[in-house]
């Protein structure tokens, strides 16, 4: 299956030629579909507990730095490029940067997100939920990324509804070559975000562990002047009421940082002569004295 819909106008947004992923070749037919170990399950387990809920905010442990856009929707989804970096954490402790849609109404939540997350953690815990329908039969969504010969690690995922079934897909888009549709959550599994989100975000996230130590965020440091050695995100478009990408520029974005002694968010510096813009950078060095 595909999506009724085509990202190539989100394309000509998206310039950076930076992709470094691993990758499997199934026969046709088939697709990937990764091994549900004891202790994996135990730590989706636990982690869907615990995890992040970016429509409420009230998850003990959890620090954020990101941005958001709200009460402007309603919105079909949102893309952005975001930097991956190596994390030292412990296993009771998450790290992670992800792109998110949600609504919430009568004190229920619907939400959806994807992004990387640091590896000495509990890990890839989203496809231990039921419902989501892989379709690529090269890239499965928990899969780790290899170091780069030379420069930076990055991913470019998409959370986008399809406007003719409804589902939400989650495309990988790739500047010079073709997005990867790597799959879709039914519309059926939600009873809130059927036909809209009222929220579109992009966030880094960490939760401490059981210690109270936070985990590092990003690159681990704080944002600097120098963007490049900062944990950054760029090119950020949110799907609007017409299913078109639309530039973030337009709307209102609600910055989100809870913790500034732990953690930093800078806006990226305007940039000319065609350069690519960051929209902001983020990331810090957690610690014991951040606070729940």
């Amino acid at each position: 299956m595909e999506p009724s819909f085509s990202s190539w106008k989100l394309k000509k947004q998206i310039k950076s030629k930076i992709e470094n992923r691993i990758s499997i070749n199934c026969p046709n037919g088939t697709v990937p579909i990764l091994k549900n170990t004891k202790e994996y399950v135990a730590n989706a387990k636990y982690w869907a507990e615990k995890h992040f809920n970016p429509l409420t905010e009230d998850s003990p442990g959890t620090h954020i730095a990101g941005v958001r856009s709200q009460d402007e929707g309603p919105y079909h989804g949102l893309a952005a490029w975001m930097s991956v970096h190596d994390l030292n954490i412990s296993r009771d402790q998450a790290s992670y940067a992800n792109i998110y849609v949600g609504s919430g109404y009568n004190k229920k939540t619907n939400f959806i997100q994807t992004g990387w997350m640091g590896a000495n953690g509990a890990g890839c815990y989203n496809t231990i939920c039921p419902g989501f329908i892989q379709v690529s039969t090269t890239d499965p969504l928990s899969v780790p990324f290899p170091y780069p010969r030379k420069g930076d690690r990055a991913v470019n995922p998409s959370i986008s509804q399809d406007y003719a079934t409804g589902h939400w897909w989650t495309i990988l888009i790739r500047a010079n070559k073709k997005d990867i549709n790597i799959g879709y959550w039914p519309k059926e599994l939600f009873d809130i975000i059927g036909r809209s989100v009222d929220m579109v975000g992009v966030t880094g996230v960490v939760q401490t562990s059981t210690s109270g130590i936070s985990p590092p965020m990003g690159n681990g440091h704080l944002p600097t002047q120098k963007e490049d050695e900062s944990a950054r995100v760029k090119n950020l478009l949110i799907v609007d009421t017409k299913y078109n990408f639309m530039a973030s520029r337009k709307y209102k974005l609600e910055k989100l940082l809870d913790n500034n002694i732990c953690y930093g968010l800078k806006d990226g510096k305007k940039r000319i002569f065609f350069k690519e813009s960051n929209l902001f950078t983020y990331g810090g060095p957690g610690g014991d004295s951040c606070g729940i």
